[in-house]
């Protein structure tokens, strides 16, 4: 089912109560984002929902506030399932920037692996109201007897589409089993493939269906290109990448190894650079974030863990040093970028022999990805690669035109000493102090 579509400019057209729009206002919040304005007055009215928005849209407030407003009013519990640790921190962080204004009794709690289990019981034994967790740490408690959920009336799947895949449907199926059947049920992502749409459907009672993007559809305030580069490349085109662009810089590797490997090359490059992924502790994981965030680390390298879990609004450029495994990964990625209104730019390294994966992400999006002015000619001699440079991205289909506004100098890609050859630059962009290093990249002007 769809909802009826309704221009809604003011929170106060959503119907939430006076309390919460007193709230809002404190926060300088007057004006919903498209999912909060046909996501809340549905969500009020007690219907299933399924929202469909890109990343960084203000889903959290679309199905905390009408759970809010409906606790304060009469009994019952919320559950909010998230994929990782760092969506749940920032989930619950959000929901207490409203619940602190508003009343002490509506307590919330967050279940995450990593943290220490003793003290989730005891704020367990306080009875929040509101309980954010993961799939895993959740199914751990009811397995204790540390927690119940037969008095949960409301429930969330926050990415839903990572919620429901291979990994998490049997704990999730396990969780919704022990939730009263009387409940309201609402599932957010910004992607979401049939087959999962039609899994959730399992959970939820006629839900409608609200979509003010296309599943799979990129913000329009990030500017998207693909560099495609030969393999041995890839860190020298990184490294020219952070020396031309300013800003915090957030980089996607494929693997946890990949990951510390790449943290240790780029700050021998003179960048400030902290890895995030599943092998680091909570405590790590919380000192990088908040060192990128406060800007004490300009480069955040991460795994796939951080895509559905960074909340920073100044992140200038995302690298996607790797492609992601699946298609719908590269939304969450890029979505990390041109936030809270902000223009973004994401720039993927591509090899010739990932033309599929490269096509599987436009298909996804609808839209062809620019090539990049920082592509190897050499690396892009395949017919697929054959495509314009810089503008739409539209396929050319016959020459080689105009390839690579990069001129790349020749000699082996690693000399002995460790360092990438070439001629020298000088400065950098500020950062944590970087220092000149050599690079293989060199901009004709």
């Amino acid at each position: 089912m769809e909802p009826t579509q309704q221009s809604v400019t003011d929170f106060i057209q959503t119907g939430l109560s006076a309390p919460i729009l007193t709230a809002l206002n404190t926060l300088g919040l007057t004006t919903p984002t498209p999912i909060q304005a046909q996501a809340i007055p549905v969500a009020r009215s007690g219907h299933d929902v399924m929202g469909i928005a890109q990343t960084g849209t203000g889903k959290t407030f679309a199905f905390s506030l009408p759970i809010i407003e409906k606790l304060m009013a009469g009994p019952g519990k919320a559950l909010v399932v998230v994929p990782t640790r760092e969506l749940a921190i920032q989930v619950e962080d959000s929901i207490k920037r409203i619940t602190r204004l508003l009343t002490p009794q509506l307590r919330t709690v967050c279940l995450i692996g990593g943290a220490p289990i003793y003290r989730q019981k005891q704020d367990l034994r306080a009875n929040p109201r509101i309980i954010v967790a993961t799939p895993g740490r959740m199914w751990d408690h009811i397995q204790q007897r540390t927690a119940r959920l037969d008095d949960v009336t409301f429930v969330v799947l926050d990415e839903a589409d990572r919620m429901l895949d291979m990994g998490f449907a049997p704990q999730i199926k396990q969780i919704m089993d022990m939730v009263s059947k009387e409940r309201q049920t609402m599932c957010f992502s910004a992607t979401m493939a049939p087959e999962i749409a039609k899994l959730a459907h399992v959970y939820m009672k006629e839900p409608l269906r609200i979509e003010v993007a296309n599943a799979g559809e990129s913000n329009a305030q990030i500017r998207q290109e693909m560099a495609y580069v030969r393999p041995e490349e890839k860190t020298n085109l990184l490294h020219t990448l952070l020396q031309d662009h300013e800003g915090l810089v957030l980089v996607f590797s494929r693997t946890k190894h990949g990951a510390r490997k790449l943290t240790e090359r780029v700050r021998d490059l003179g960048h400030t650079a902290v890895e995030i992924h599943s092998n680091r502790s909570l405590a790590q994981r919380r000192h990088a974030l908040e060192g990128f965030r406060r800007g004490q680390y300009r480069v955040l390298i991460a795994t796939d863990v951080a895509a559905r879990g960074i909340d920073v609004n100044d992140i200038a450029l995302v690298v996607n040093y790797d492609l992601p495994d699946a298609a719908e990964d590269y939304v969450h990625r890029i979505g990390r970028t041109g936030r809270a209104g902000k223009l973004g730019k994401a720039i993927s390294l591509a090899t010739r022999d990932q033309a599929r994966d490269v096509q599987s992400i436009e298909r996804l999006m609808r839209r062809s990805i620019a090539v990049s002015e920082y592509s190897d000619a050499t690396a892009m001699s395949a017919p697929r690669f054959e495509r314009s440079v810089g503008g739409g991205g539209g396929y050319q289909g016959g020459g080689n035109g105009g390839y690579a506004r990069r001129a790349y100098s020749s000699g082996p890609s690693r000399p002995s000493a460790g360092r990438p050859s070439g001629p020298r630059r000088s400065g950098g962009t500020g950062g944590g102090g970087q220092r000149s290093a050599p690079s293989r990249f060199s901009r004709s002007r």
